[in-house]
Parts: C-alpha cells; structure tokens; sequence
C-alpha cells in the first residue's frame, strides 16, 4: 500500500474538512494516510503520495498551498501528486467549472500532476472570518456547498488508482523488470 501525505490550506476550515475525508477514505482503502496543514509541511520522504488541496478565493490559491508547490516542486515531481480545489458557493455555483489559477497550472504541469479537480465549499456564518466574509456567509452564498458523495467518490478512485498501481509495481518487482515513475 502506499504512504500519502493529504495536505491542506484552508482559511474557514471547509477545505480542512474534505482532506479529512479523502484522508479517512484512504485509509479505508489500506493505505498509511497522514492529514497535515500545508504551511506545516517541512519533508516528503516518507510519502509516496500527495494530495494537495486549497481554498480558493477571488481566484488564488492559499499562501501555504503554492508555496508547499513550489518549495517541494523536486520531491512531488517525483511522486503521484493530485490536486484539488474547494470554494465555490451558492446554489448552482458548485457546479460551475472555476479555472485554477495560472500559477497552479504551471505548478501542477511542473511536477507532473493534473489540474486541480474543484468541489464545492463552505462559507457559514459561525465560521465566517472577516467582514467581507461574514457579510457574504449571511446572503446567498451563505451555506455548505460540498458534494461529499463527490469527494469520497474521488478519494477511493484515487486510492484505486493507488492500489493497482502498487499491484503492478510489486508484479514487476517480482519477475525483475524495473519501474518508473507513472
């Protein structure tokens, strides 16, 4: 099974919540799961498995995210990286698509990830910081927005993926024929 690291910059702390989510779905799976906050990532070695997520506001990424991208761009490169995105509200706004910023793009095409996937977020007033926010979480964007039959569905694909992955690793290991990274 493989090791992931599932790390999070969250602000209100609904995109902490789906970390957690795809961290219990992971380990449901098999696999060693550690869900940290992104700005108190220091070392991947001991994971050969990233996912990255973000609030997203006004179009950016949290500071910690990118900067956890950048900072660690050579230790990602060199494992199964995903990426996701959580932010926006409203009714039908979850279902919009919301481009990723530019700076994540190239980030995640550095590394060798995929774009980032984006569910739904939350902006609740007892949770709300800011006046802009607070003000926000009272109108219609106001509520939870998170798909979690979406998330968990993501998670265990990528576990999945994980899983097959490893299966196809240790067969080639067996009959002597080396890997590469996928």
């Amino acid at each position: 099974m493989s090791r992931f690291l599932v790390a999070y910059a969250s602000k209100m702390g609904g995109t902490r919540g789906i970390a957690e989510v795809v961290g219990t779905e992971l380990s449901a799976a098999g696999h060693e799961v550690a869900v940290a906050d992104a700005g108190d990532v220091r070392d991947l070695t001991s994971f050969d498995s990233v996912v990255l997520g973000s609030a997203i506001y006004t179009g950016r990424w949290r500071s910690e995210a990118v900067r956890l991208l950048k900072r660690h761009a050579a230790a990602l490169a060199e494992r199964r990286v995903w990426l996701f995105q959580s932010g926006p509200c409203g009714d039908g706004q979850s279902r919009e698509p919301v481009q990723p910023p530019a700076n994540v793009i190239r980030l995640a095409s550095r590394i060798g990830a995929r774009p980032p996937v984006t569910f739904g977020g939350r902006l609740e007033p007892e949770t709300a910081t800011g006046w802009l926010a607070r003000r926000m979480a009272a109108g219609p964007l106001g509520g939870d927005y998170r798909d979690w039959d979406e998330i968990r569905a993501w998670a265990r694909a990528i576990a999945g993926e994980r899983s097959a992955r490893n299966s196809d690793t240790a067969e080639l290991r067996h009959s002597g024929t080396q890997t590469q990274r996928n």
